[in-house]
């Protein structure tokens, strides 16, 4: 135990030479006890000390002082410093209309809060700690930012999202838009699946290495041929580039097709799977969704992403009206940086 509270004496007494450094840097007129007491924002009847942004700048301070040295440090810091600001004036925004919707923060909801953080890093809670600590951030003051964050999410609960409808016609507009494809005519719009032949493989014969490509390739085509999701078994099993977009690698005509892939798919039907055909590399087959006619493409059902569709169009309706709101407050407040 005493141990510990050695090096956290440490630690304290190198952040506090650290952050008179800083103070020095920055602001450079005084000496470092007027420094702390100093207002450097008035908030309508609220003011911001140069204490607080500090603090509240500790560990980001610290993260660019190992990464920037000479003059490029000294204008980043002040810049951390002025977005350190900018981020308590909203802070101190948002507090005071809590304060007018007669909000709080109850200490049991920021020992909740804290505590679901410190379960998720699966640290102990003197592990937790120290870890802030070496941060730059005090217990303390990490607790301050949760309480603040519980308010901010009530008021914009209240304030913001509550106005927020993500209508019916809204999510289909957004589908049209993403998830059907217009094929013209003479266009072949294909996903596709492959296995490429195992060249590490050196103790191996190389018919044995064709053999065991040739196996895989049918086990995962089955699978296709018996219904399962397509673009599922691409993701998950084919070895191509093309398994990052779910096999969907767009439309060719047949004259942009190599010629196995022209004879594979040439009389497909929409939605029907061609043969396995063999490349210098290894086997591949393919799934057709339209061909040679005009025709609009479903890549994915609107059942199945409907909700994905709302809830990422919910989250760019908040982050925009959340954005107007806080403009809003700035611009109805008084504020003055000193």
């Amino acid at each position: 135990m005493y141990h510990f509270s050695f090096s956290l004496f440490n630690r304290h007494c190198i952040l506090s030479a650290f952050l008179y450094t800083i103070c020095i840097i920055l602001l450079p007129a005084t000496g470092f006890s007027e420094l702390v007491d100093k207002v450097v924002a008035v908030v309508n009847n609220d003011v911001i000390t140069l204490s607080e942004v500090e603090e509240e700048a500790a560990g980001l301070y610290m993260a660019i002082a190992r990464n920037n040295s000479g003059e490029p440090l000294q204008q980043t810091l002040a810049q951390a410093r002025d977005k350190t600001l900018n981020a308590l004036i909203v802070r101190k925004l948002i507090a005071q209309k809590a304060e007018q919707y007669h909000m709080s923060v109850s200490d049991k909801e920021i020992e909740n809060g804290f505590e679901k953080v410190r379960a998720r890093s699966s640290l102990s809670k003197p592990e937790f700690i120290k870890q802030l600590e070496t941060s730059g951030m005090s217990e303390k003051n990490y607790r301050r930012n949760i309480k603040a964050q519980i308010l901010q999410s009530k008021v914009v609960n209240f304030a913001v999202q509550s106005k927020i409808i993500i209508t019916e016609p809204m999510i289909l507009d957004y589908y049209d838009e993403n998830y059907t494809y217009r094929v013209e005519k003479g266009n072949y719009y294909l996903l596709q699946i492959g296995f490429l032949l195992d060249s590490d493989t050196n103790s191996e014969a190389p018919d044995k290495t064709k053999e065991r490509t040739l196996k895989r390739a049918e086990r995962v085509h089955n699978l296709a041929v018996k219904g399962q999701d397509f673009r599922m078994l691409a993701k998950k099993f084919s070895d191509l580039p093309s398994a990052s977009d779910s096999g969907d690698i767009g439309t060719f005509t047949l004259d942009e097709m190599a010629p196995f892939m022209r004879s594979a798919v040439v009389s497909l039907s929409p939605d029907d799977i061609s043969d396995i055909v063999e490349t210098d590399r290894g086997f591949q087959f393919f799934k057709l969704l339209s061909g040679d006619d005009n025709a609009i493409v479903v890549t994915a059902s609107y059942e199945d992403v409907k909700d994905e569709i709302k809830q990422k169009l919910y989250q760019q309706k908040l982050k925009k009206t959340y954005n107007e709101w806080v403009e809003d407050l700035r611009n109805k407040a008084y504020i003055q940086k000193l």
